[in-house]
């Protein structure tokens, strides 16, 4: 068996001295992508607020920075807690949370399902949007979520590279030009040559992220609920069903005789929430 890429990095960056905390590579991708998306929000809730005539244009970007500032907690808390938790409900056996209670919180180590963020991030964007109606004309849930949607596809790209790096969710093997021979995958598994599914996401992600970046300076899509947020849905979740079938079943509460993996359960009644999304007619 010859991989045309031998791929076994360290987890970790390096340790901190004195306090012994290592530094791993999930968690300084998963940082980055906040830290990236922060601007990028900041720049579409500007136009936004440019287009609306709602805020004095000498207090766009100072008022957009604000709500970033605010919003961008509830959206941290969401997809860790979120993510963790549905991470443990749908991928872990439940006898693993009285063994090592401790691991739940130990989300640098990976281990975050996309579909637990999702349900978590739509209740954490509601409950930022009632508290903001009366301060931010016209930044209803939907539309909050539409703008979201943006830098959340730049994330989810960001923690798919933290996945490769901690050799984890991994291909089916095969035999392409471009198979990942993964040195030490984090199931224990025997080095194969694998697809390497992170990667693809990764990139579909990342073309996610530009494609909606682009939409967002149409004013049919900025201005219009729930495109945004529909499109993002629609086309990640999508391509999450497609693309299971090149990796391996990550759940241990779905039978091997299963025609669907647990990440093509979950991923369908998401694209059909983008679906109302996109297609919902709202009363103007």
């Amino acid at each position: 068996m010859i991989g045309v890429i031998y791929w076994d990095p360290r987890p970790e960056i390096f340790v901190l001295p004195i306090v012994n905390w290592p530094i791993l590579w999930y968690g300084v991708f998963f940082t980055l992508g906040f830290a990236l998306g922060f601007p990028i929000f900041v720049g579409v809730l500007s136009r936004f607020f440019k287009l609306m005539g709602s805020v004095p244009s000498d207090q766009i970007r100072k008022t957009a920075v604000q709500i970033t500032d605010r919003l961008v907690v509830y959206m941290i808390v969401a997809t860790v807690v979120g993510a963790r938790v549905g991470h443990f409900l749908f991928y872990e056996r439940p006898a693993s949370y009285f063994k090592d209670p401790w691991e739940i919180f130990r989300i640098w180590e990976g281990g975050l399902a996309s579909h637990g963020a999702v349900v978590a991030i739509l209740i954490a964007v509601f409950i930022f949007s009632m508290r903001i109606r009366k301060t931010a004309k016209g930044l209803s849930w939907v539309r909050l979520l539409d703008f979201v949607s943006i830098p959340t596809a730049m994330v989810a790209a960001w923690i798919r590279l933290g996945n490769f790096f901690n050799q984890e969710i991994l291909g089916t093997k095969t035999d392409v030009p471009w198979a990942v021979v993964f040195g030490h995958p984090a199931d224990h598994s025997r080095p194969a040559a694998r697809h390497p599914a992170q990667i693809y996401e990764m990139l579909f992600y990342l073309a996610v992220f530009f494609l909606l970046w682009r939409l967002s300076y149409r004013s049919k899509f900025l201005m219009s609920q729930g495109k945004l947020i529909g499109t993002f849905l629609i086309l990640v979740f999508g391509f999450r069903f497609v693309i299971e079938f090149l990796k391996l079943e990550q759940s241990h509460l779905v039978s091997a005789q299963s025609a669907l993996t647990m990440g093509q359960y979950l991923s369908l009644p998401v694209v059909a929430l983008g679906l109302l999304f996109y297609f919902w007619k709202r009363p103007k």
